[in-house]
């Protein structure tokens, strides 16, 4: 069985149990006379980034983890001034950054995405903002909607003191201002080398929008970052792949 075979067996059992979950919470639903709860992750609007850094020439990198990286890298490809999306791994060694290994939630990685932006187009805030909002559930911790273990959690990878500065004053922000129904779990970690995931991986919202995983969790993502951000969204994603190949 090849990676991309494997993947899809897991995930499709993934999406399996979170149908069967969400039929029965229907079902309790309808017995008590409220309104079932949607089966696509909901988008939260939130204000922006109170501290943020100064538009400025040139590229920057952020890493974000918050569950697969499919949806995550497939949110950030649809964002102007985003120049690379790339699908991976962060928080663990260079031998066992491989999906196997961190699939058994023991490594330490996180599956996370380096973003290479250009701050005079979109700022550091800014992608915080899209990250909070609409590409994960910054509650849940270790897990994400169907996915679970610590190879799934809420993780921003600051890559200097400045990002780590801002992050930490806009969870702080949101908090204060209770803009989700429970504390953000999300955690900051320095110091961690990014690995590049699985050519299989890369670009996997865009080559495989039919895929139930990405049709049921991931394509919803896309639909809030358009509608809430409009400034912000491209309809022409960046793709790893065709670069890779240019």
């Amino acid at each position: 069985m090849t990676g991309i075979e494997k993947t899809a067996a897991k995930r499709l059992t993934n999406v399996a149990r979170g149908a069967l979950a969400a039929l029965m919470l229907a079902a309790a639903g309808a017995a008590l006379w409220q309104t079932p709860a949607t089966s696509a992750e909901e988008a939260v609007v939130i204000p922006p980034a109170a501290m943020d850094e100064k538009p400025a020439a040139g590229t920057a990198k952020a890493i974000f983890a918050g569950g697969c990286f499919w949806g995550v890298q497939g949110v950030f490809q649809h964002v102007k001034g985003v120049t690379s999306a790339v699908s991976g791994y962060s928080g663990g060694e260079k031998d066992t950054a491989d999906y196997e290994a961190v699939g058994t939630g023991r490594t330490g990685h996180a599956e996370a995405v380096e973003i290479t932006y250009e701050p005079s187009e979109v700022t550091y805030g800014q992608l915080l903002q899209v990250y909070f909002s609409v590409a994960h559930n910054p509650t849940q911790l270790n897990y994400q909607g169907p996915d679970r273990g610590p190879q799934y959690r809420s993780t921003i990878f600051a890559e200097n003191d400045a990002q780590k500065k801002i992050a930490e004053s806009y969870i702080a922000q949101l908090d204060k201002a209770k803009v989700f129904p429970e504390p953000i779990v999300t955690t900051l970690e320095t110091g961690k080398t990014f690995y590049p995931a699985e050519d299989y991986h890369q670009d996997f919202l865009t080559l495989n929008p039919t895929y139930p995983y990405i049709v049921y969790n991931d394509l919803p993502k896309i639909e809030n970052l358009k509608t809430l951000f409009p400034d912000l969204y491209s309809e022409k994603p960046v793709l790893v792949l065709a670069a890779n190949k240019s």
